[in-house]
């Protein structure tokens, strides 16, 4: 049972994946904090797990998005560069430094800053071409904050990119399709680091790698990849206006949830 569950949440991850570019921790995350719960995992390890796995997931949910996204010619490769190197740098430290910063404070002011991006793409005006996008250091950096925050929560990172992106007046399915490739980087960087650091924890269940859970995994990865795949396909349906609202509105649900669950 718990199984299909996995695969339930892994489908709804890699479809958001490939429709807006995100890695889908946003659901995955707090899925597998309750199902860990439901096993009787030692709650110690049970968040550090949730990330961990979801980040390792998200491996294949970007590689389901990328294949799709390229063969539409849709990736900025010129902007995966230094923004995927940025966020290799910023995964390291930031699964490194979560144990020490209080992610409470982090959680809060994403909320509000996704809420606030969400109603700034719902009432702008529509934009045609890609302009005022910064040099290769300034998208350096960018990427660098971003894979620090996503390390935190264990997600993608694409909310924050697309955003980024989409702001700098780039169209959104070249957004979505770039936030997809660097979440890649992410993804590769947070799962090893997660599988580093909890090698030889004494309390975590059998069939885990590091902080990941492989049976979690697994359940996740059977349907996320050909979800990511489908998703990617929908977004190049769909014209950039209408892509915009729907991930306006994704946008504003997610820094919703994020500020709700801080009290709840």
């Amino acid at each position: 049972m718990i199984f299909l569950v996995y695969m339930v949440f892994g489908a709804i991850a890699g479809l958001l994946a490939g429709l807006f570019g995100i890695g889908g921790g946003v659901i995955v995350v707090p899925a597998l904090v309750l199902a860990f719960n439901l096993q009787g995992i030692s709650p110690e390890i049970v968040f550090y797990m949730a990330i961990a796995t979801s980040l390792t997931n998200i491996i294949f949910t970007s590689l389901g998005a990328i294949k799709t996204h390229h063969k539409k010619a849709a990736i900025e490769w010129y902007l995966v560069k230094p923004i995927a190197v940025g966020m290799l740098v910023g995964t390291f430290i930031g699964v490194n430094t979560a144990l020490t910063i209080p992610a409470i404070y982090l959680q809060a002011s994403f909320g509000v800053f996704a809420i606030f991006m969400s109603l700034s793409m719902m009432f702008s005006q529509p934009t045609a071409t890609q302009h005022h996008l910064p040099g290769s250091i300034a998208l350096g950096v960018t990427g660098a904050l971003i894979g620090w925050i996503s390390a935190l929560f264990g997600i993608g990172g694409g909310n924050l990119l697309v955003t980024y992106l989409t702001n700098r007046r780039l169209v959104i399915q070249k957004a979505v399709a770039t936030a997809s490739t660097c979440g890649f980087a992410i993804a590769i960087a947070g799962a090893a680091s997660n599988a580093v650091m909890g090698w030889g924890n004494p309390v975590l269940p059998v069939f885990s790698l590091g902080y990941i859970y492989l049976p979690a995994l697994l359940g996740l990865v059977s349907t996320s990849f050909l979800a990511a795949n489908y998703g990617a396909k929908i977004a190049h349906r769909l014209s950039a206006q209408k892509l915009k609202r729907l991930f306006a509105w994704m946008l504003l649900i997610v820094g919703l949830r994020m500020l709700i669950s801080i009290w709840y």
